[in-house]
């Protein structure tokens, strides 16, 4: 008999279309788990409130959003696809949770700090909570592993603090997860300011590729991609920063080393190597865009996935909040 598999979730938030970062960070890589883990997708809106939304544009972007996952590899037979707020569990154990959490951890969570100073004038108290409800998202399912760029490492790691503070309080109940970070291409820098993650908030729209881009639109950002003034493609991080971005990139798409890198465009320029790069980014998200219209323009399949998903989703989780709630003395019936 086999062992059953290790499980693993991720969500992500539907804040318009998804940039390149966060498909190499994130959405490129879930396919591949599918066969050896057992996996379980979110789109996370509730999260979404957290900075003003247009009601009927969330709408919208969370049917986009799981469109992408699905466009993107990702295998409703397979994995659950779902919307988080089709699942009321995970704010019921985000409650029980922040009573386990304390002020102090949720302070010092470097994203609160940076969306604050970002969101001075909305600066409210689910900016400040809600790695509580991410770690719900993640120990509803006792998830082992959580694939997540670098920046969302701290929170796994506070999901962890949370689930292993439960556990003393009221006995073993959680699964201690852990971060699944890819080793290349987890943090995709802006093309304009290579010193910075790139984010579709950023004002100048060259410094972002979307998903959704065209071809035309693709080439563009890279050829205007800011690099240095040596002309040498060389990976360095320090010293030539945007030159490694656009690396970083081309490594992902292309599966090629560094070093084949480096020998591919030597003596070549810049130019060049910025329209292979482009061009491999183009090749790779066109039968991405091919699908994701095809899946959105078929609402009632897209409706069917995710009704289908959030009721495996309901019945997973209500087995474990049950458990919580037994723990914790709540009066069940």
């Amino acid at each position: 008999m086999d062992a059953p598999k290790k499980r693993v979730f991720s969500g992500i938030q539907p804040t318009g279309a998804f940039t390149l970062g966060n498909y190499i960070g994130a959405v490129r890589n879930w396919p591949l788990l599918q066969d050896e883990y057992d996996c379980i997708y979110c789109v996370v809106d509730q999260h979404a409130l957290t900075i003003r939304q247009v009601p009927a544009e969330l709408r919208k972007r969370s049917y986009e959003a799981a469109a992408m996952l699905l466009a993107s590899g990702i295998d409703p037979q397979k994995s659950l696809v779902f919307i988080q707020s089709h699942v009321p569990q995970h704010s019921q154990l985000a409650w029980v949770l922040s009573c386990n959490a304390q002020y102090g951890e949720l302070g010092r969570m470097t994203q609160f700090k940076d969306k604050s100073s970002k969101h001075a004038d909305n600066i409210n108290t689910g900016l400040f909570t809600y790695p509580v409800l991410m770690a719900a998202d993640i120990m509803l399912y006792n998830a082992h592993y959580v694939p997540v760029g670098g920046d969302q490492k701290q929170h796994v790691e506070l999901a962890r603090d949370i689930a292993q503070r439960f556990n003393g309080a009221y006995s073993e109940t959680f699964v201690l997860p852990q971060p699944m970070i890819p080793k290349v291409g987890a943090r995709v820098m802006s093309l304009q300011e290579p010193t910075k993650k790139m984010s579709k908030s950023d004002a100048n729209e060259k410094s972002f590729v979307l998903m959704t881009d065209s071809a035309d639109v693709i080439m563009k950002k890279f050829k205007s991609a800011v690099t240095d003034s040596d002309g040498v493609v060389r990976y360095d991080v320090e010293n030539k920063p945007g030159i490694s971005n656009l690396m970083g990139i081309y490594s992902v798409m292309t599966g090629k080393g560094f070093e084949e890198i480096e020998k591919e465009f030597d003596g070549q320029g810049y130019g060049t190597f910025k329209t292979a790069v482009a061009e491999s980014v183009i090749d790779t998200l066109r039968p991405v865009q091919d699908e994701y219209n095809r899946i959105l323009a078929d609402k009632p399949y897209l409706e069917g996935v995710l009704k289908d998903g959030a009721e495996k989703a309901r019945y997973q989780a209500n087995k474990l909040l049950s458990k919580v709630y037994r723990k914790v003395g709540f009066a069940q019936f």
